[in-house]
């Protein structure tokens, strides 16, 4: 049916009570409106699921004006109740049903908040109420209280039949929601002949079954019939077929890394019951909801005939710990559970994410992120305890506090660990030196290796560590000696991420190799210095680049040179400018000023200042289309953009890759296991790819590395995108 103008400004928001309110009083009463899918359509696939259940209890949430409720009373059906939080309508409903259809309930009520006891009714039947909620600028947010809602008030066995138009947003929310524990069919609703509609509705039936199970969706939507928008059908399909290898994944037996929501929907069965032996890897806290994310594993003890300390416990693990096998293997983890005297455990693991907040701020967080992971224990009154293994640093020496412009404060500090990769016999010999960025809640921005010079390396390097040894050299001698025998050791990655785009170089592996016995340099540009590890590194290792680093901030290279050692020559320059600016402006230029169609490499390794769009690495115009195409023109016939992608939203990692798909026709990733970054590697051609021979192609490039790197290892990690 069509709407007035006044009608549609009137629901310029369709989560507005008032709106509705509006919508409904300017209409006027005595009849019914159907935004889609008209009853003569929905009938049948409507009553072959209800056949035989009139004395049931039905719910329809959402009623507004629609027909739908009569329709079914007239057909027996007398038990249903409507809500719809406008009183407008409810009162209109009320004195057109009241009389010829007395047994018909209505009530004014919120849907994402309704007062009925748990398992109330037998079936549930949405008519666009989902959608409506689903508004782009509102979110999930009211979408997922109304289905946390409805699936509480369904029964066990009861179906909630769901009539939408399956848009992206929320056909993703009812397949991640009904994901565990539910039975899923999806059919297209056929339209009438002489209908003209732009849309193609859609009826998704779910069935409320056991805790965890997980099913594959079937699914009535054919490719080869005839919808009235067969791009959205289409794109129906290609959702379905996705869900479903996710849900198969999940009945493969394979280690899977659940969300907290995952397990709120019962992913791994009730979480209040206590199931000895189980171990979970899971995600805590996601955007908008909390300061950090954290990866964590649920587990509950083997042995539940023993007499615990606590019913469950929290126990933190640094991130400079994290990989020793205490906490890395499972082996080690349940040891950790039965000293920690828990019934349950819930191990977090921090990471570069977390390197300097405030202790007392990460429980703050974590502390509503773990209550819905404790199990109901009625005599345990005691808040849940946080246990924390040591934070690996023994000693920390803060060598500079800096505030730039454009960075914002920045600390760079030497620090020696306790324990180093497990060899207690290195606690007292290695240290190391990182540059954090407060604004980015204490990111490690990078840590480099301290080594200590030999007298003739002291003598030959004094001018380049004056100005960083003399701060504090009438102080103390610093953590293990004076600060005047150390220097930063170039060969060494700190950042397991720097490492990974090393490796991914073996994809152009024969064109570097190719250009180094020609004499031939290879254009490399970086954006972003930071403390100048990773172009140190690349200096020392790949000798026959020619590397030109862009920074925005100006006091990034003095801290590099002061602090870092860094240091420029003819093979490494520095550009004091905007990145995007850059690449623009050298989009068609030929590197080195020679052949148009040399390789060329590009990295992205900066983060965000504005981490509102879910991106920390890069900031989000580095992933814009003009940035990527200008990327693709600099490239020119070949070689690599690598940018190194830290997002806690996987739709936003989602958006970032179809972005580079579309502009570029291969892209690979690395995934780290350890971390949340993710290096992407695209080209805009195969001209220089090693695609079909990446075991040959590693160990060529890792004949060319100057510096030990474990690229073999890596490059089994790597996955094709496009």
């Amino acid at each position: 049916m069509a709407t007035t103008p006044a009608l549609h400004d009137a629901l310029l928001d369709f989560t507005s009570r008032e709106n509705w309110d509006k919508f409904f009083a300017l209409r006027g009463d005595g009849d019914s409106f159907e935004w889609y899918a008209e009853w003569p359509q929905i009938k049948a696939p409507l009553l072959s699921m209800l056949l035989g259940e009139e004395g049931t209890e039905i719910l329809v949430p959402g009623c507004g004006s629609s027909s739908l409720s009569e329709q079914l009373y007239d057909l027996g059906f007398r038990r249903i109740t409507n809500v719809d939080f406008s009183r407008v309508i409810v009162a209109d409903m009320l004195r057109r049903h009241a009389r010829v259809r007395p047994q018909m309930r209505w009530r004014v009520m919120d849907m994402t908040n309704m007062q009925f006891p748990d398992g109330s009714f037998d079936f549930i039947l949405d008519k666009g109420g989902l959608d409506a909620l689903m508004e782009p600028e509102v979110g999930t947010k009211l979408g997922m209280k109304y289905l946390d809602e409805a699936e509480r008030v369904l029964k066990s066995g009861g179906k909630f039949a769901c009539f939408t138009l399956a848009e992206s947003h929320v056909l993703d929310l009812l397949l991640s929601e009904f994901r565990f524990g539910w039975d899923m069919t999806i059919q297209a609703i056929a339209s009438e002949p002489s209908s003209k509609s732009a849309f193609q509705t859609f009826m998704v039936v779910m069935v409320k079954g056991k805790m965890g199970v997980v099913r594959t969706i079937k699914s009535l939507v054919d490719q080869s019939a005839e919808y009235c928008n067969m791009q959205q059908a289409n794109a129906v399909i290609h959702a379905l077929q996705n869900e479903n290898k996710i849900r198969e994944s999940h009945n493969s037996g394979v280690d899977i890394l659940f969300s907290l929501r995952d397990l709120q929907l019962g992913a791994i069965g009730d979480l209040k019951v206590i199931v000895p032996g189980r171990r979970r890897q899971l995600i805590l806290g996601e955007q908008g909801s909390s300061l950090y994310c954290y990866k964590a594993v649920l587990m509950d003890a083997k042995n539940q005939n023993e007499t615990f300390v606590y019913h469950c416990g929290v126990f933190i693990v640094p991130k400079a710990r994290a990989q020793e096998w205490l906490f890395a293997s499972e082996e080690g983890q349940w040891l950790v559970v039965e000293s920690a005297k828990a019934a349950r455990l819930i191990m977090v693991f921090l990471d570069s994410r977390h390197a300097s907040a405030d202790i007392d701020v990460v429980k703050k967080d974590l502390s509503p992120l773990v209550m819905d992971l404790e199990p109901e224990y009625p005599e345990e009154t005691d808040p849940m305890p946080f246990m924390m293994a040591s934070d690996g640093v023994k000693q920390r020496d803060i060598l500079q506090e800096v505030t730039s412009e454009i960075t914002g404060p920045m600390v760079v500090e030497d620090v020696l660990y306790e324990n180093v990769d497990g060899d207690q016999s290195c606690m007292s010999e290695k240290m190391f030196r990182r540059l954090i960025f407060k604004r980015s809640s204490g990111l490690v921005q990078s840590e480099a290796l301290l080594i200590r010079e030999s007298p003739s390396d002291e003598t030959d390097s004094k001018t380049e560590n004056s100005s960083a040894s003399s701060k504090k050299k009438s102080q103390k001698k610093g953590l293990t000696g004076s600060k005047d025998s150390l220097r930063v050791d170039h060969s060494y990655l700190g950042s397991s991420y720097h490492s990974s785009i090393i490796c991914g170089l073996s994809l152009v592996a024969s064109a570097l190799s190719a250009a180094a016995s020609s004499g031939e340099r290879v254009s490399t540009t970086i954006v972003g210095l930071g403390a100048g590890s990773l172009p140190m590194f690349l200096r020392g290792c790949l000798p026959h680049l020619n590397i030109e680093v862009v920074e925005l901030d100006p006091m990034m290279e003095e801290v590099a040179a002061k602090y870092f050692g860094f240091s420029m020559d003819e093979q490494l320059k520095v550009h004091l400018g905007d990145g995007i600016k850059f690449i623009e402006e050298n989009a068609h230029s030929e590197p080195n000023g020679k052949d148009s169609d040399a390789v060329r490499i590009l990295i992205v390794d900066v983060d965000s200042s504005d981490l509102s769009s879910g991106l920390s690495c890069p900031p989000a115009n580095f992933v814009e289309d003009a940035f990527l195409m200008s990327a693709k023109r600099f490239l020119s016939a070949g070689g690599l953009l690598i940018i190194n992608l830290v997002a806690r939203s996987s739709a936003v990692k989602e958006m970032v890759i179809s972005r580079l798909k579309a502009v570029f026709e291969n892209l690979y990733s690395l995934q780290l296991e350890e971390d949340v970054n993710e290096v992407l590697f695209a080209s805009p051609s195969k001209r220089y790819l090693e695609i079909d021979h990446l075991d040959e192609a590693a160990t060529k490039l890792k004949a060319m590395l100057k510096f030990p790197v474990d690229v073999e290892s890596d490059m089994k990690n790597l996955q094709r995108l496009q």
